[in-house]
């Protein structure tokens, strides 16, 4: 098997619970090379625990390195490093969210196209194997009505379970720059918006993208955005979506911030059968998702069944994806193409509530 040199650019919390950990566990697929970031001291812890052996705090450094491919997980916004790692003939891999406009994404795809390398998104639950046991499932339903439920507590309540280092050492107007780049593509994506809008849009884009886009691989897109509500000062946000077949999904993402049980759930249903799927928080390790499936069957029996699931880590399995449309030249099946259409979708969601 081919190793692919590959650095890793942010070296923040996703990076030490998850990328690193994982990447290290996949050293048949990959080989760390280097890691970047702005903070001097997370680049150095990191490189030095996970054994890396170059570090820069100018991703153009790592660009120009013998690293194959890159790994983006640093602050948002990230289109201005994608295109220059395509534009380096990098092949990238892009945390979510992978970017707020339309043009931002487009940007990315043509440097994508020019370079001819490969673009996946950071969309790890369509990886999960509860998710894909729930996505078979559904395939042969006529879905009348999804849920979904995300409940979303402070990410430091699960943080606090992981040894995550930060130096306060970032360079002087590297968070002002920073806030100007989303704040432009922001107004780029939904034009000028009240502060509850802004911060309705952000964890759309965030946190709830990880429900749009199992969705959109369940159900496609919808038709129509029907109705929108932001509530709780933007930290909450309920919509429906309507699909060509008549379904609805009704989605809700709310923040509980000083409550500890993380809970996330799909349900679809049909006429006879129902399949749910629930998540762990993102920030945990070892603990799997689940889905059950509930019906009647061909003698009118009502039954209720919870597959075994395979203990396969979404997140390793989306790295092994990545490696393997690298080395053996797949199709991604989380394309900067398809991420697209979510972003679309967000814009839709906060349009359909600014009227």
């Amino acid at each position: 098997m081919r190793r692919v040199k590959i650095g890793v650019i942010g070296c923040g919390a996703i990076a030490q619970v998850h990328h690193m950990p994982n990447l290290n566990e996949l050293q048949d697929e990959f080989e760390v090379t280097a890691v970047c970031d702005v903070s001097e001291g997370a680049a150095q812890y990191v490189a030095n625990r996970f054994h890396v052996p170059q570090y820069f705090t100018d991703y153009r450094e790592l660009l120009a390195s013998d690293v194959e491919a890159v790994l983006l997980c640093q602050t948002d916004p990230k289109k201005g490093v994608a295109v220059d790692a395509f534009d380096a003939g990098k092949h990238a891999f892009v945390e979510k969210p992978v970017c707020f406009s339309l043009q931002e994404c487009d940007e990315m795809i043509e440097a994508r196209k020019r370079a001819g390398t490969v673009g996946q998104a950071g969309y790890m639950k369509v990886y999960d194997p509860a998710f894909e046991r729930a996505k078979l499932e559904a395939a042969d339903m006529d879905v009348r009505f999804v849920q979904i439920n995300h409940l979303h507590p402070n990410n430091a309540l699960h943080l606090q379970q992981f040894d995550v280092r930060s130096f306060g050492d970032l360079p002087e107007g590297a968070i002002e720059s920073a806030m100007e780049g989303r704040q432009a593509a922001r107004e780029q994506a939904i034009g000028e918006a009240p502060p509850h809008v802004e911060r309705a849009f952000h964890l759309l884009a965030g946190s709830m993208i990880h429900d749009l886009y199992g969705l959109r691989e369940i159900m496609g897109l919808p038709v129509e955005v029907s109705h929108t509500e932001i509530w709780q000062e933007g930290r909450a946000v309920t919509f429906t979506l309507v699909y060509e077949n008549g379904a609805r999904c009704v989605g809700t993402w709310i923040d509980l911030p000083d409550l500890w049980d993380f809970k996330e759930t799909l349900e679809i249903y049909g006429d006879d059968k129902r399949v749910t799927v629930a998540y762990p928080t993102g920030f945990s390790r070892g603990i799997l998702s689940t889905v059950s499936i509930q019906g009647i069957d061909g003698e009118g029996r009502t039954y209720r069944t919870e597959p075994y699931i395979d203990w396969d880590s979404a997140f390793v399995q989306e790295l092994r994806h990545f490696h393997d449309c690298i080395v053996n030249d797949k199709t991604s099946r989380t394309s900067l193409e398809h991420a697209r259409k979510d972003v679309k979708l967000i814009i839709d969601i906060i349009g359909a509530y600014k009227g």
